[in-house]
């Protein structure tokens, strides 16, 4: 196939510029495939996100008002997994916790995604004074020690699943934010950059449509990262008494309410939940590690 008119000699047609990006694409897709653990990850997602949002709807459940006289009944054929100290039935509860831990989770790693990509393309694509302002204010937020924040935000404000976003979304950018300045740093010095900026480009415009998605793969890697870590917080938050107050709840809630019933054998309080975290915890970074795998590989064969 010949170049277009006016293409310089050896310039790879647009169609064949597609199709070798297609065919990288394949490429990262079919490295992830290969890994198993990566496959078993994306399975238990999705377990876990159908069972949550879909499972009461089959599964119904009162999880608003209390009733002592079932108060922490082992699992039958009426309550599988037993109930709470309050009579909550345990397994429309881990459905109720399991919406608001994904819920947030999800969002809260979106949050941070989003601030800290825009955040580090712009410091490291401008670079100069600007870059080091950026970063120095990354650099000290970091040294403030990350429970001790989120500890001091969710005891000034009202927590709620709003708040646990904002709060968790808020800290979790500055991660991103270096790792996605590190691309672009090394993104602005390529040609293709340089030839766009010749043409007219603006500093929007090449951080827009070339330097961020140019990091797409950092991206989705971290972001995978981000999810099983805010889940973490958020159980850890809520172990400690900070989440949602009842009737909402979620798994760090339902294990730290638990862990108070440990001694007197009701396991069924403390399991469930527990299991939940690890399980969705270890699929994300499952996930995570093929897709760094996946894209590495992707980044070899340009």
């Amino acid at each position: 196939m010949t170049s277009g008119v006016g293409d310089p000699p050896g310039a790879t047609p647009a169609g064949g510029e597609a199709a070798a990006k297609g065919g990288l694409w394949r490429l990262a897709l079919g490295v992830f495939v290969q890994h198993r653990a990566a496959l078993f990850g994306v399975g238990i997602v999705a377990f876990m996100a159908l069972f949550s949002f879909l499972g009461p709807v089959f599964y119904h459940t009162d999880q608003v008002h209390t009733n002592l006289s079932r108060a922490n009944l082992p699992p039958s054929a009426a309550h599988p997994l037993g109930t709470d100290d309050v009579g909550y039935d345990i397994l429309g509860r881990l459905m109720l916790g399991g919406q608001t831990s994904l819920e947030v989770g999800f969002a809260a790693a979106l949050v941070a995604t989003g601030i800290g990509t825009l955040w580090g393309a712009i410091a490291g694509f401008t670079g100069g004074f600007l870059d080091g302002f950026m970063m120095r204010i990354v650099d000290g937020i970091i040294a403030i020690p990350t429970l001790f924040l989120l500890l001091y935000l969710s005891t000034v404000f009202q927590p709620n699943t709003l708040l646990l976003i904002l709060v968790i979304g808020l800290v979790a950018w500055l991660g991103p934010a270096r790792l996605v300045r590190g691309e672009a740093l090394t993104l602005r010095t390529l040609e293709y950059v340089d030839a766009v900026r010749m043409m007219g480009g603006t500093r929007r415009r090449i951080v827009g449509r070339h330097v961020i998605p140019n990091t797409i793969g950092t991206i989705m890697v971290n972001t995978t990262f981000q999810i099983a870590d805010a889940i973490l917080i958020v159980a850890a938050l809520s172990f400690l008494g900070l989440g949602p107050p009842a009737p909402a709840t979620n798994w760090g809630a339902m294990l730290s309410n638990g862990v108070n019933y440990s001694y007197a054998g009701y396991w069924w309080l403390i399991y469930p939940p527990g299991l939940a975290i690890v399980l969705t915890v270890t699929a994300f970074n499952f996930i995570g590690d093929a897709l760094r795998d996946a894209f590495e590989q992707r980044l070899q064969r340009r």
